[in-house]
């Protein structure tokens, strides 16, 4: 992380004020909980549109719920350069993630009325609506329906009495839009991001460009054996349920260890685990385990999944249970980022003095479904420790205002390229 600088063309003290202020409309006692659909949401729905107000930009909200605030450009029809992130949060969370960027974005907003710069583009600040996963179980509900691609069944999902629809409603949304309404006007989108993760911190860089957004891929494993009295059956007569699970557990565990350190980004992770019946006195008899599987590259996903067949065709053999083959209950691809915007963010960093390196996000994020829509690119900055989605995530200010003052040189590169990139396809 670099020292604090003073002669940056954005105003730290803005963006701080930004996000301080979100980070005191929180459910009491649970520091920087703030839930999308929650009573708290709207509250800090309104101070960031009385923020995105007094910056000069024309608020609204679209068909998916998202509050956007615009700034037009000189030439109408040109497109829109956008820019964003969420305000919302998991439970107890971080005061950092997605703020960060919905603060810095507003800031490029300030910066460029400072300086009385008028783009040809049409500039947009976003904050999408539920990246966080949701009350519906589902998460990125206003990037998917800003790039057109929310499943119209989503809807109907309900929690509590309310669904998914109704929510989108009560956030300013109108979900009978959504599906006609996706945007084709969008040239570029770019996010800032704290990098969730320890990499810019230890190794001492500003700017993490983010090259891909890994796949993430979600296996669910049932272990079948036999339930039997745990003080009167032979150990070598067993088929313990429990035991031939804890050896996929410590399997997957070694082979994510042996995908990971490469030139990719990979990692694995059992996140759920079960058993029946659950009692003290009785060899377990089922156990089902759900892995967390996140890959740059989707060649590496294919080789994991497949050596996990083979690993619970062996584990099934040798402990004398039955196995299933493991079943992917969701499978999302990686999403690369748009060569143009890297190259855009590279020269940018170089322009704002700020070191950086090449790195893949193991997280999602609102730039993966905006992918869908646009060019999509985005950068990290670090936050202390790699912490986050917890109420000690931090980030310091200074390194947030210099990841600011690189999108602001990225859209003023951008507002003249992307025109001569129209130009040449033309």
């Amino acid at each position: 992380m670099s020292a604090p600088r003073t002669n940056l063309p954005v105003d730290p003290a803005r963006i701080a004020a930004v996000i301080d202020g979100l980070a005191d409309i929180t459910e009491p006692g649970r520091p920087y909980t703030r839930r999308a659909f929650s009573a708290l949401f709207p509250d800090g729905r309104a101070f960031l549109a009385e923020r995105f107000r007094a910056a000069g930009l024309e608020t609204r909200i679209d068909a998916a719920g998202n509050l956007i605030g615009r700034r037009p450009g000189r030439v109408p029809g040109l497109g829109t350069i956008m820019l964003g992130s969420h305000s919302d949060t998991v439970p107890d969370g971080g005061r950092f993630d997605g703020i960060a960027g919905v603060a810095a974005a507003l800031e490029v907003a300030r910066a460029l009325a400072d300086r009385g710069t008028e783009l040809e583009h049409d500039l947009e600040v976003v904050d999408f609506l539920a990246e966080e996963v949701s009350i519906f179980g589902v998460s990125c509900i206003g990037s998917r329906g800003m790039a057109g691609v929310l499943p119209e069944e989503w809807l109907a999902r309900e929690s509590g009495g309310l669904t998914l629809g109704e929510g989108i409603r009560q956030a300013g949304g109108d979900p009978a839009r959504i599906a006609s309404e996706p945007r084709s006007d969008i040239a570029a989108f770019l996010e800032l991001h704290i990098e969730q993760g320890p990499v810019l911190e230890e190794e001492k860089f500003d700017i993490g460009v983010v090259t891909a957004i890994a796949g993430i891929t979600r296996i669910e494993i049932v272990v079948d054996g036999r339930a039997d009295h745990a003080g009167t059956t032979p150990m070598a007569g067993r088929a313990d349920a429990l035991a031939a699970a804890a050896r996929l557990v410590t399997g997957v565990e070694a082979l994510a260890k042996s995908f990971s350190g490469g030139k990719f980004h990979f990692t694995a992770t059992v996140g759920e685990f079960s058993i029946e019946p659950n009692a003290a006195n009785v060899v377990p008899s089922r156990a089902r385990l759900l892995i967390d599987a996140r890959a740059e590259e989707r060649a590496m996903m294919e080789l994991f999944a497949n050596s996990l067949d083979q690993m619970a065709e062996q584990i099934a053999r040798e402990t004398g249970t039955a196995i299933a083959t493991p079943r992917r209950i969701s499978d999302n691809p990686p999403t690369p980022a748009d060569p143009m915007l890297l190259a855009v963010l590279e020269r940018a960093c170089d322009t704002a003095g700020a070191s950086n390196r090449r790195m893949a996000s193991g997280a999602g994020h609102d730039t993966a479904w905006m992918a869908r829509a646009t060019r999509a690119a985005m950068i990290f900055v670090p936050c202390r420790e790699g912490r986050s989605h917890a109420p000690e995530e931090f980030a310091e200010n200074d390194d947030i205002a210099l990841g600011a003052a690189v999108l602001l040189q990225a859209v003023v590169q951008l507002d003249g390229e992307l025109q001569e990139v129209n130009q040449e396809a033309g």
